[in-house]
């Protein structure tokens, strides 16, 4: 199975793909996608929208894991991740991909073990699972490989729990 987990944001959005292989997990790419704060916000989301349909066109991941806005203090932050998951969210089901999503402690739990795991700890565990040579950064794209990670780690029982009930 191959997902691509995305962590939404205007100003940066982190996202990381990640491959199940009989040998094990491997990340296939991971990054940021970038907006200029300077521009307009209408502008920053068209530029948003297309890179997250090329990104998921060259990928062509076999499902796509989001982070679900679960709470922010600040409610103008709150509007911009809003509206980058509602590309994200129209840009995979666009190109015919499943969509899930998972809260922020959803992921630490998968991942860490723990839900209420510090960033640090989340980056340390993506980099072992992974094993990767350094803990992936920024911290953006280090979450949206624990997406994937996670939705890797809860999609065999999904999938069982869903026939089951056909």
């Amino acid at each position: 199975m191959f997902v691509l987990g995305i962590d939404p944001g205007l100003s940066r959005c982190g996202y990381g793909c990640v491959e199940r292989t009989p040998a094990g997990l491997r990340a296939v790419a991971v990054g940021v996608l970038v907006t200029p704060s300077a521009d307009p916000v209408p502008e920053r989301l068209a530029v948003l929208d297309r890179d997250l349909r090329a990104l998921i066109a060259d990928l062509r991941p076999d499902a796509v894991a989001v982070e679900r806005l679960f709470f922010q203090v600040n409610a103008r932050t709150a509007m911009a991740v809003a509206q980058a998951s509602g590309l994200v969210l129209a840009a995979a089901a666009g190109a015919g991909c499943p969509v899930s999503q998972y809260t922020p402690n959803e992921v630490k739990q998968a991942v860490a073990g723990y839900g209420s795991a510090p960033k640090e700890q989340v980056q340390r565990m993506v980099q072992t699972l992974l094993g990767l040579a350094e803990r992936p950064r920024p911290p953006d794209a280090a979450d949206a490989l624990a997406l994937a990670l996670c939705h890797l780690a809860g999609a065999p029982l999904a999938a069982r729990v869903a026939e089951a009930s056909r």
